[in-house]
């Protein structure tokens, strides 16, 4: 990115990757390997894919997720499987038996022949290969090639010419989202920054010129933008963990109903009307045992969502729910959480966007991570999340937790 089998009868070959007949018995010569290139010698040269004590496996090379090319000590090619063709939009029967260099036109990032700089079949004589590198198609198709030299000995002739070619689609989306993190977060950064070194620099020059409330007003800017800081770093460092599967969620007995109900008086201290929320907690609710502190900042997010980019009446559902994996015993195992809103809603053509990357909907603010973390903090626990219409015409936000005592605790 071979599987063995063992028992009284022997499990049937697969099909070898030359489809070569049977070897010719000890003593014997087939003169059908002198005629025909394409058959390769297996451990000989290299070409051939995968073996097992007492026994070979055969590999369909059309079976590889790589693209392989093989050509022989001519330089014509005599392998082209399934996906190559694909990378390189040329048919394999086109492809057999013409020369190397016709056949896979790869030229470096500055626009020269790469064949004609290796130099497979004429170079040094102690060369193995080429290393994984990027080139190009026509076309301008980037691809990343490597190449093996097969030869008959150590310092002898080349006979093969092994490539393999892996498309970059994928590798180039990994870095464009690391470059738009990387923007992001330098965007982001640079306005508290600023703003904190302005004004500590400002009191620092002229402090006995400022009135006591001016100091203080001054400060109290700086806090708030070194808060700011800290949360994006915060949200840095969820991401990093999220993206390598190293979340740690350290379980324990948590009130989802009180958590909400903090939330909510939190912005009615801050200025909110009361009227504006509306809680709705449906009992019993079975035991909850989660991370309390990551799953304040799940409702956290969805709240601030609600109340920022949608309008009327913010309503939240506390229900018990049925896991996706049910219980023997056929009681609610999960806890659900909905947030909903009276807003325009999210668009349905957006829907699926909503838990990526950098996604802000139509207005702006934020770094557009939080969804992405909310989703990743969620599933990390076991649970799921949703976004759809909300009753309303608003968002609606919706995410289950499995409950129960974890195992090491029973």
């Amino acid at each position: 990115m071979g599987v063995g089998t063992s028992g009284a009868k022997s499990a049937p070959r697969a099909r070898d990757v030359r489809d070569t007949p049977a070897p010719p018995r000890a003593g014997q010569h087939d003169d059908r390997l002198d005629a025909d290139h394409d058959v390769d010698h297996g451990a000989d040269d290299g070409a051939g894919l995968g073996s097992e004590p007492g026994g070979e496996l055969g590999i369909d090379p059309d079976d590889l997720p790589d693209g392989l090319v093989i050509a022989d000590e001519n330089g014509r090619v005599i392998r082209f499987n399934a996906a190559a063709a694909r990378i390189t939009a040329v048919p394999a029967a086109t492809a057999l038996g013409r020369h190397l260099e016709s056949a896979l036109p790869l030229e470096d990032l500055e626009g020269r022949r790469w064949w004609q700089l290796t130099d497979p079949y004429g170079g040094l004589a102690i060369r193995v290969g080429q290393p994984e590198r990027n080139l190009l198609l026509p076309g301008g198709r980037e691809v990343l090639v490597t190449a093996r030299y097969v030869r008959t000995a150590p310092t002898g002739p080349v006979r093969r010419v092994v490539v393999s070619l892996r498309d970059t689609e994928a590798r180039r989306r990994t870095e464009r989202s690391h470059a738009e993190l990387i923007a992001t977060v330098a965007h982001e950064l640079r306005s508290p920054l600023t703003s904190v070194k302005g004004f500590t620099a400002t009191l620092l020059a002229k402090w006995e010129r400022f009135t006591d409330d001016q100091k203080k007003l001054m400060l109290e800017t700086v806090d708030a933008d070194a808060n700011r800081v800290t949360r994006l770093i915060a949200e840095l460092l969820d991401i990093s963990r999220i993206d390598s599967g190293r979340l740690e969620v350290r379980r324990q007995p948590v009130d989802i109903g009180a958590a909400v109900g903090r939330h909510i008086q939190a912005y009615v201290t801050s200025g909110q009307p009361a009227d504006r929320f509306l809680l709705r907690i449906a009992q019993p609710l079975p035991p909850l045992w989660a991370d309390p502190d990551k799953i304040d900042q799940v409702l956290s997010n969805l709240l601030e969502n609600a109340v920022r980019h949608g309008e009327g009446t913010v309503t939240i559902d506390v229900t018990p729910s049925a896991s996706p994996r049910e219980r023997e015993d056929g009681e609610n195992a999960a806890t659900s959480v909905t947030v909903s809103d009276e807003g325009t809603g999210i668009p349905e053509e957006s829907m699926n966007r909503v838990f990526t990357r950098f996604w802000r909907g139509s207005k702006r603010g934020g770094t557009g991570l939080g969804l992405y973390i909310v989703k990743g903090i969620v599933e990390a626990h076991g649970g799921t999340i949703t976004v759809g219409r909300a009753p309303g015409g608003g968002a609606e936000f919706r995410f289950t937790l499995p409950v129960g005592t974890p195992a090491y605790l029973l």
